[in-house]
């Protein structure tokens, strides 16, 4: 075949791609691109993101001319609008006015989040208005250069995608800060999926840059590795070097959020509908429900009739950041107001409606509704309504947040579901971690409509009850081929009735007691819900599975039982296993055949 010939394949490539969908792209195997980079004297991981030109290389080399992906087909291929986009599409093009933009701040625990919004706050205050801030709402604005700028005073990405699972879309911008002498830790990489997720630009503040142990050219290859690649090195993720607690690089830090909103160009309507989010609310013994909204388009006055979520009222005051009375508030703009019925849940949207009574109607409808739209919401989608959406152009992938025991388990697993990805239904993997499912994953599954699965972990009784409420499927696996299989039968529509565990109880071993011709019985205390003899126990050691299996006998005070309730002492025998350990946690389960009309997943 002649090179002429060879090039008369073309593909379209982002702007920065990974090695394995740069593969995937040019239908090849990953194993062969990693080749061809390393002859090109360019090492790189199968995760790793490359830039275009580097990719364009490759590519030539392996018979495809590439081209750079258009901006049209990059907001195709993201599918979802911002909820500012979607408020201002049926506002007259003549009134939309630029806004500021809304700002929230994620990363991992003790990365100086807490300190960078103190040092935010005290640049205002140094150069504005003297006294500080008189009052706390939960978000507050400050100016640089004649221009404002919103931060959501609500760290942690628990209260940024608590917004998005409501359907709002909280801020326009995501600062994510990462300690220059820690580096990427695992909070970082979920406040990161939880970013992506969600589609905000995202500013990396490299904060404590003052310590003698700072790494910043690490970190920065760490950033890159999960996808953020610095524009420094050609990237387009702008990264600035901070030290909050010196109030060092914070001018650089907004001028970098002006410059990303002013490129994504944010617009509101002051004159137009008004519709917002709902920041946080309190009830408050001496002055009611006290609320902080964020108006994200039209113009909040006193007065207005609001309703959020079966919450309504006329509002009595408005107050800004520093808690000063005012009367009027445009998009943007953070306000804490007095007047609502009751106290509705943060990330609740609010509107202003015309009359008391269209308020009464709106919420009267609403709690009708409320019952079905939690059952509607709360279900598990089958593959039939994911095939239908599909067809209908509103989903074209499966989303999945995958947990492992170990990398080396994580890696295999997520290569081989990324095969999968060659179908109409593609599967994205929006999070992949080691460790046990927790809290955060379902969270981020709720708001993502994804599947949790887990691969030799459990899911903590936090997580399992969060996913009951939010109708989050997790599946768990202990061998990789069956894990796969489902989900390849799940596209396929062939998955059979699932069969579904049910926790009841936990119990702590406290002693061990050697009997003879019976073996180890694990004396314990039932620490909550109750153990029950016809059920399995799974043996958790520092949170890790050692052992599953049926119980052999279950005794309380020398008697044979059929279950022991919480706050009693019982001992138990787990069948096959004699290595049970002082301070071993019990998990008793049982598995129960959940009869379905379609193959859910």
């Amino acid at each position: 075949m002649s090179d002429i010939e060879r090039r008369t394949k073309t593909v379209e490539l982002p702007p920065t791609i990974t090695v394995r969908e740069l593969a995937n792209s040019i239908h090849s195997s990953p194993i062969e691109v990693i080749k061809n980079l390393m002859s090109n004297g360019v090492m790189a991981n199968i995760n790793q993101q490359i830039d275009f030109d580097t990719a364009a290389i490759i590519a030539a080399e392996m018979g495809y001319e590439a081209t750079l992906e258009t901006q049209e087909n990059e907001e195709e291929e993201q599918g979802e609008n911002p909820l500012w986009r979607q408020m201002i599409a049926g506002e007259d093009q003549v009134d939309l006015v630029s806004r500021p933009p809304v700002v929230t701040i994620l990363g991992h625990v003790d990365h100086g989040k807490t300190t960078l919004l103190d040092a935010i706050r005290h640049t205002d205050v140094a150069s504005g208005e003297v006294g500080g801030i008189t009052q706390h709402i939960g978000a507050y604005q400050v100016e640089l250069k004649g221009k404002t700028i919103t931060f959501l005073d609500t760290p942690g990405h628990a209260a940024f995608t608590a917004m998005r699972a409501r359907g709002a879309q909280g801020a326009d911008i995501v600062i994510l800060v990462v300690a220059a002498d820690d580096g990427v830790m695992p909070q970082t990489r979920e406040a990161i999926a939880h970013a992506k997720a969600a589609r905000v630009p995202i500013i990396v503040a490299l904060n404590k840059i003052d310590r003698s142990n700072a790494d910043p050219e690490r970190v920065k290859q760490q950033l890159a590795e999960n996808g953020l690649v610095p524009d420094e090195w050609d990237g387009d993720t702008i990264v600035v070097p901070i030290s909050a607690k010196k109030q060092e690089g914070i001018e650089d830090l907004l001028e970098a959020i002006l410059l990303v909103a002013e490129n994504i160009d944010i617009r509101a309507n002051p004159k137009g509908k008004v519709i917002g989010t709902v920041i946080e609310a309190e009830l408050d013994k001496s002055k009611g429900v006290l609320a902080t909204l964020l108006v994200q388009n039209g113009s909040l006055k006193v007065g207005d009739e609001v309703v959020a979520g079966v919450a309504f009222g006329r509002l009595r005051a408005m107050f800004d950041h520093y808690g000063r009375k005012i009367s009027k508030a445009g998009p943007s703009t953070p306000v804490s107001v007095m007047g609502l019925s009751e106290v509705p849940p943060a990330g609740e949207l609010f509107y202003v409606v015309n009359s008391e009574r269209e308020a009464r109607e709106m919420v009267n409808e609403r709690q009708q509704e409320r019952g079905k739209t939690s059952a509607a919401a709360k279900s598990v989608v089958t593959l039939e309504q994911l095939f239908d959406r599909f067809q209908a152009g509103e989903v074209r992938e499966l989303r999945l947040i995958i947990k492992a025991d170990v990398q080396g388990s994580l890696e295999p697993i997520v290569s081989t579901l990324d095969e999968f990805s060659s179908g109409d239904i593609n599967i994205n993997v929006l999070h992949a971690e080691t460790g046990n499912i927790t809290e955060s994953d379902v969270m981020l599954a709720a708001a993502s409509k994804a599947v949790v699965i887990g691969f030799n972990v459990s899911a903590d009784s936090a997580a399992r009850r969060l996913a009951e409420a939010e109708g989050v499927s997790i599946r768990l696996y202990d061998i990789i081929y069956r894990l796969t299989e489902d989900v390849e039968k799940a596209l396929k529509g062939m998955l059979p009735p699932e069969e579904k565990e049910n926790v009841i109880g936990h119990a702590e071993v406290r002693a061990i007691f050697r009997i003879s011709k019976i073996g180890n019985i694990a004396g314990c205390k039932v620490t909550d819900g109750e153990i029950r003899r016809n059920c399995r126990i799974r043996v958790l050691r520092r949170d890790k599975i050692v052992h599953e299996g049926p119980i052999s006998s279950l005794k309380h005070l020398q008697e044979d039982v059929r279950e022991v309730r919480a706050g009693f002492e019982c001992g138990i025998g787990v069948k096959n296993f004699d290595e049970i350990e002082v301070g071993d946690r019990l998990e008793c389960y049982f598995i129960e055949k959940v009869a379905v009309e379609e193959p859910v997943f």
